[in-house]
């Protein structure tokens, strides 16, 4: 019992549990507590920048003059490619499988004039390869630090560490071990920040669900748990099935020690937030510091495969909601951009907008989305989950490669 009142983790779900009951009982008045939810997201943030930004150029630098450095890339990269278009399949197979959107009231979802301005306002954001290519190299290094634009950061830390690994061996060792004690502080700031968590998560349950409330999901109850269930496909059958055959790290430990990220995920539906816990829990299960601090912060920007499920099944949903007759073009348009809008998405909660890019991307009408934005913190959480476990598992397996 002294174990357990000690452990950050129980603190957490107990704080879940509190915030639940708070914002059922309090209604929209629990939007009281709200911002104990954004005093902690706004300290984790504050330490999330400067540490993807040290932690790729320290990895990187220790790397880049090895072979290692071209193995971590491709396999990472390759990796998250792979279980985002798999995540898509999965979808596909869930909504042939059981139809979610057949049967459904549309009157439920007609004549919205919220989501008539929101599809107005809401630009889905270009997806051609060059604006991605282009879009991922800073002008400024300093204002993509400003602006907290990861995949900028993660570009220009990559570029820093390979020029610190062609310096001489002096020079780059004293820089490496710099950065590394700038990391081991960086990570005992995070360390202090958790323990606000408990409060943290209070504010955003009882906010979210004051809200929102439990009798909402009633008017969608087919989609949600159909996503559930791909979800739970994804992350207890895929990932584990990656970490079985091709890493090094046992099942149970993998699990064991992703309890608590999972936790924080849930609570805050935010792979940068959670990103610190997800690299300590990706350090006590014996992955190289190198490995880590490079694909797990890649991981976070980019490997979001609940966000692929999340966006394939909605436009699917709305597909058989409108009875519209999908060809292969359609499909593999849907799988294309799906996978493509994915890959760096934010990985911070807010309403996912990018799934009006693959909903047009098949032609299905957006009229309906207003009750899904309703509903995105729920399914922001559930997939934020699924997300930092597969950063996790990405990094298990190519650490595997790495050594061998």
């Amino acid at each position: 019992m002294k174990r357990l009142l000690k452990s950050l983790g129980f603190w957490i779900v107990v704080a879940m549990c509190l915030g639940i009951i708070a914002g059922a009982v309090m209604g929209k008045d629990a939007a009281m507590f709200a911002p104990l939810g954004t005093i902690f997201i706004q300290l984790i943030k504050m330490l999330v920048v400067p540490l993807v930004a040290i932690s790729i150029i320290s990895g990187t630098a220790s790397l880049g003059g090895t072979r290692s450095a071209g193995v971590i890339g491709s396999v990472s990269i390759a990796y998250i490619l792979l279980t985002t278009l798999v995540a898509v399949c999965i979808a596909f197979g869930a909504d042939a499988l059981f139809k979610p959107g057949v049967g459904a009231d549309i009157d439920l979802f007609k004549g919205s004039a919220e989501v008539a301005e929101v599809a107005i306002t809401a630009k889905a954001p270009t997806l051609s390869f060059w604006d991605t290519v282009i879009g991922m190299i800073p002008e400024n290094p300093i204002k993509a630090l400003a602006d907290s634009n990861i995949l900028q950061i993660i570009t220009f830390g990559l570029l820093l560490g390979f020029g610190i690994a062609a310096l001489s061996e002096a020079k780059r060792t004293k820089l490496v071990d710099g950065m590394n004690s700038i990391l081991e502080a960086l990570v005992w700031c995070v360390s202090k920040v958790m323990w606000v968590a408990p409060l943290g998560v209070f504010g955003l349950m009882a906010d979210s669900v004051g809200a929102y409330g439990f009798e909402v999901l009633l008017r969608i109850i087919d989609l949600v748990w159909v996503y559930l269930l791909a979800i739970l496909v994804m992350g207890l059958v895929v990932y584990p099935l990656t970490i079985v055959t091709m890493s090094r790290v046992s099942l149970k430990d993998f699990f064991r020690e992703m309890l608590r990220p999972q936790l924080v995920a849930f609570s805050t539906a935010s792979s940068m937030v959670t990103l610190p816990e997800n690299m300590a829990a990706c350090d006590r299960l014996g992955i190289s510091k190198s490995v880590t601090g490079f694909v797990v912060p890649l991981g976070a920007t980019i490997n979001m495969s609940g966000n692929a499920i999340y966006y394939t099944l909605v436009t699917l949903f709305f597909a058989d909601l409108y009875g519209m007759e999908l060809s292969v073009a359609h499909y593999v348009a849907i799988a294309l951009v799906a996978t493509l809008g994915s890959i760096g998405q934010a990985g911070v909660p807010g309403p996912t907008l990018l799934v009006v890019a693959v909903m047009a991307a098949a032609g299905v009408p957006i009229e309906g989305l207003p009750i899904l934005y309703a509903l995105d913190r729920i399914f922001d959480m559930v997939r934020t989950v699924l997300n930092i476990t597969g950063d996790a598992a990405c990094a298990a397996v190519t650490d595997r490669f790495v050594r061998k």
